[in-house]
C-alpha cells in the first residue's frame, strides 16, 4: 500500500520488451536506501515488485495486464518516472489510501496556469470512472495523492501546487499525454457493496414487500 506522496523522480535507463511483457531499469537513490529484492515500488502509480537491484537502479518486469492497462509501454530510455516505496506502519500517512492498481488511462486535454497553481483537466478513457470520481474527493495520477477539484461526468481537474509540479513528473507533461488514474478505494468498495445489497434485496410483492395476515 502506498500513500501518493512522491519521493523521488527516477530516471529510465533500460527497456527491454517481449510481446506485451516489460522489463525495466530505473535509475534512483532515495528509494534504494533499504530495498531488498521482492518490495514494492510504484512507479507512475504502478505497483511493481523489485527482482534486481544495484547501487544505483532497480529492475521490475511489467506484466500483460499491467502493459495494456497502464502508460506504462509509452516510456522510453531516459523518461521520467514517479518513485514511492510501499509505506510503512510507522510511516506518516501524508496522502490517501493507494494500492498501485490501476483503474485506467487518463489523458491531459488543457493545463491552465492559475496564479501561484496549474489546473490539469483530464479525460479518462473509460466514462464509467466517474462513479467514483466526484468533487473534493481524493485520486491518484502517475502516483501522486490528489484532490479532484471538479468532475463533469467527461472530465475531471486537479489543482497543483508549486512543489506537487516541481517534485513529480506533471512538471513535463501537457495536453496529449497520459497518465494512470486509480480512484479512492474506499468510493470503489462503497460502490460494490451497494451494487450487491441492491442485487441481493428482493423485489417487492404485491404487498410492497411486507408480509399480511
Amino acid at each position: 500500500m502506498f500513500t501518493g506522496i512522491i519521493e523521488e523522480v527516477g530516471t529510465v535507463r533500460r527497456i527491454e520488451k517481449s510481446g506485451r511483457t516489460m522489463k525495466l531499469t530505473i535509475g534512483a537513490s532515495r528509494v534504494l536506501q533499504d530495498v531488498s529484492v521482492g518490495d514494492s515500488i510504484a512507479v507512475n502509480g504502478v505497483c511493481l515488485t523489485v527482482v534486481t537491484f544495484s547501487p544505483s537502479s532497480f529492475t521490475v518486469d511489467v506484466m500483460p495486464e499491467t502493459f495494456r492497462k497502464t502508460n506504462l509501454e509509452r516510456l522510453t530510455p531516459g523518461s521520467s518516472v514517479n518513485l514511492e516505496r510501499a509505506m510503512t506502519l510507522s510511516s506518516r500517512f501524508g496522502g490517501h489510501i493507494v494500492q498501485g492498481h490501476v483503474d485506467c488511462i487518463g489523458l491531459v486535454t488543457a493545463r491552465t496556469p492559475e496564479e501561484n497553481a496549474v489546473v490539469f483537466r483530464i479525460q479518462p478513457e473509460k466514462p464509467e470512472m466517474f462513479a467514483y470520481i466526484i468533487r473534493g474527493g481524493s485520486i491518484t495520477l502517475d502516483g501522486i495523492s490528489l484532490t479532484v477539484v471538479d468532475a463533469d461526468g467527461r472530465t475531471f481537474t486537479v489543482s497543483i501546487i508549486p512543489h506537487t509540479l516541481k517534485a513529480t513528473v506533471l512538471k513535463e507533461k501537457g495536453p496529449g499525454d497520459t497518465v494512470n488514474i486509480e480512484c479512492d478505494i474506499l468510493g470503489k468498495y462503497v460502490h460494490h457493496l451497494l451494487s450487491r445489497r441492491e442485487i441481493a434485496s428482493p423485489a417487492p410483492g404485491p404487498t410492497g414487500g411486507r408480509i399480511t395476515e
